[in-house]
């Protein structure tokens, strides 16, 4: 059977992550979306998502095709209801479409709200589902434990230098390569997976869940709390308390972020700190494109939401539940606003627009550091995500 992964009306509660990246391809835990359907299902996946993201996501469609909700995190008992499906029936759980037995020529006009004149199939099982972007940082800790399970189950770790301190080796696993002295490691409160040629330096304090994927590293004296991830090849120093790093990002000096979600290829500077709780204890707001103004989280901790390619200078203070989009370049002293737009260039004393081609430059730079083209197909969802979001930055 051929499986693709489908965004719906969601996808707006996810951006600025998703302007750049289907659903299906947050990283929750230690692996994204995909790659956790991947391993369930034992097959590559497809993308049924935003047009212009579909060069470089593109949905692979056959006779008939089960269509997955991208918000939905596979577990055994969701699979073996899936993989029962007949043509012209959808799996639903909450009123929200899961599933459905799609032919060739209607994966064109799916709708992803519920079709009409469908058998409805009612999942009651247990169900992991994302709907906002701060669920990627709330539901990291039972997605790291769920993923931790997966990936390690009838494998041995490789053994962990006599240089550490651990409580709980039984919940530690270093996959090959990765390398840790001199640290200290408490897995008493959640596992801790260490990737493959992943570092933990020297009097870095780490306490789980901890998920590091290949090529990630702390830092020199890193302090680390659950539930935390650094995907793959990001480099971060200072504290970390409940942060999802997406990857190839770096934090890689002293400072404070909380609560956080941070995209690919960006860059946090030295003693760059985020607030992830009011001063007065209340309800954190978290600007919404998709109602395009600020809504009530219900959430008492929310830190930050980062764009890819975005960057902070040295010494960057941010508020409690602030919203970063793609490419912003965000510096000086004071407290930024707490929705920057997408390409823009400034801080506390007023932004301007960043420049295409400046975007274009750096992350070209950036990304071949790490060996990868910013080819034409990567060169073109930029150029589009600064057209779409050319509205946000009108007021400057």
């Amino acid at each position: 059977m051929n499986y693709i992964l489908f965004d719906n009306e969601s996808w707006q509660n996810f951006l600025p992550l998703t302007f750049t990246r289907p659903i299906s391809e947050i990283r929750l835990g230690i692996l994204k979306i995909s790659e956790k359907w991947n391993k369930y299902l034992n097959q590559e996946i497809s993308f049924l998502t935003q047009d212009y993201l579909s060069n470089k996501y593109p949905a692979k469609i056959v006779g008939e095709n089960i269509l997955i909700n991208a918000c939905v995190l596979p577990n055994k008992a969701l699979l073996e209801a899936i993989e029962s499906l007949s043509t012209g029936q959808i799996l639903v759980h909450d009123g929200i479409l899961i599933a459905a037995l799609v032919k060739e020529e209607d994966v064109a006009k799916f709708d992803a709200s519920l079709p009409e004149h469908s058998e409805k199939i009612v999942f009651e099982g247990e169900l992991l589902r994302i709907e906002k972007s701060y669920d990627i940082f709330q539901l990291n800790d039972k997605a790291l434990r769920d993923d931790f399970e997966l990936l390690t189950a009838g494998r041995k770790s490789q053994e962990i230098s006599k240089t550490v301190n651990v409580l709980c080796e039984e919940n530690i696993f270093l996959e090959e390569g990765a390398s840790v002295e001199f640290a200290t490691l408490n897995a008493k409160e959640g596992p801790i997976y260490i990737g493959k040629d992943a570092e933990i330096m020297e009097g870095s304090l780490v306490r789980g869940p901890l998920a590091m994927c290949e090529h990630s590293a702390l830092k020199l004296g890193a302090k680390v709390y659950g539930a935390t991830t650094l995907g793959p090849y990001c480099k971060s120093g200072g504290e970390l308390s409940n942060v999802v790093f997406f990857g190839y990002a770096n934090k890689a000096h002293d400072g404070f972020l909380g609560n956080a979600v941070i995209g690919e290829w960006c860059n946090i500077g030295a003693d760059t700190n985020n607030s992830n709780l009011k001063n007065n204890y209340s309800e954190v707001k978290l600007w919404n494109y998709k109602s395009n103004r600020f809504n009530k989280t219900g959430l008492q901790f929310c830190g930050t939401i980062m764009g890819d390619h975005s960057k902070c200078g040295i010494n960057t203070m941010l508020n409690t539940g602030t919203v970063i989009g793609v490419s912003a370049n965000v510096y000086g002293a004071g407290f930024p606003r707490n929705f920057i737009p997408s390409f823009s260039m400034g801080g506390n004393h007023g932004f301007q627009e960043y420049r295409l081609k400046a975007a274009h430059e750096v992350a070209q730079l950036v990304m071949q550091r790490r060996g990868i083209e910013f080819d034409e197909v990567e060169q073109g969802i930029m150029d589009h995500v600064f057209e779409i979001t050319a509205k946000y930055r009108k007021s400057f």
